[in-house]
């Protein structure tokens, strides 16, 4: 596959995938998602290959979810709401590779997801974390709701979701969200130091440890399958068309009159 929206590269055992498009806040598109998935299917199962890093390009963003620009009631590429994004989010977990997120700037909406199903998350102090579906008539119903409450517990997850606020990325390692945080000049730095630790490990090892954390939540990807086709029904209601719509033109969505 060529890639438009993604960049790749492999540097001395690590796998390193972009998400390039800085000037959307790295948002995804349908064919963002179908670049994703080649890039972790190509860097899951080259044995060159240790450790996979998911990464967004400029200063700004790690990844701010679905791109609102393509999103029409329903995305622009293939599932059951346009976006593979459940099919993503488990081949982040199937790879039998640890996967880092790093993140350097807003990790929003399903970014934040993103990062959640990675392995582990490395943040910069200037990372911001938060959701904001229930605010543009959307929400993820599997990994993004269920899988947070087993990281940080039920109410925080709820707290993230119902109230849709921005979290510090202190805040988010107090919680749980991430599991370091460094100053912005040290990120990359201190991305590479973990991945050369865990290349010094037995990658079978650290194969089957990942596949028996992922045993318990299993179960996650059957209700999101559920989740997500109550989702892309909900996309064709006046009431999640709102939102979009309020997004585009910069106001306040009135959900209430629907």
């Amino acid at each position: 596959m060529n890639y438009e929206d993604i960049l790749y590269d492999v540097t001395e055992g690590v796998a390193t995938i972009t998400i390039n498009r800085p000037e959307r806040y790295n948002a995804f598109r349908g064919q963002t998602c179908m670049e994703l998935l080649d890039a972790f299917n190509r860097a899951g199962w080259d044995k060159s290959i240790g450790v996979i890093v998911l990464a967004g390009a400029g200063e700004k963003a790690f990844c701010t979810g679905g791109d609102q620009g393509a999103h029409e009631g329903q995305y622009d590429g293939r599932g059951l709401i346009g976006l593979p994004v459940e099919e993503l989010q488990t081949l982040i977990r199937q790879v039998p590779k640890p996967v880092i997120a790093k993140v350097q700037g807003f990790a929003i909406g399903g970014g934040h997801v993103l990062a959640l199903v990675c392995d582990l998350t490395i943040a910069s102090e200037k990372a911001v974390f938060g959701q904001v579906g229930p605010k543009v008539g959307s929400v993820d119903p599997g990994f993004g709701t269920a899988y947070m409450a087993r990281v940080i517990g039920e109410k925080r997850a709820r707290e993230i979701w119902y109230l849709c606020r921005k979290y510090s990325a202190r805040q988010a390692l107090d919680w749980g969200l991430c599991n370091a945080v460094v100053p912005p000049e040290q990120l990359d730095e201190e991305v590479r130091l973990w991945c050369d630790e865990i290349l010094e490990k037995s990658p079978t090892a650290i194969s089957i440890a990942k596949r028996s954390f992922n045993a318990d939540s299993e179960n996650i990807a059957g209700i999101g399958a559920l989740g997500m086709q109550a989702l892309s029904l909900y996309y064709e209601t006046p009431e999640s068309r709102e939102g979009v719509a309020a997004f585009k033109e910069k106001r306040k969505p009135e959900f209430r009159k629907f």
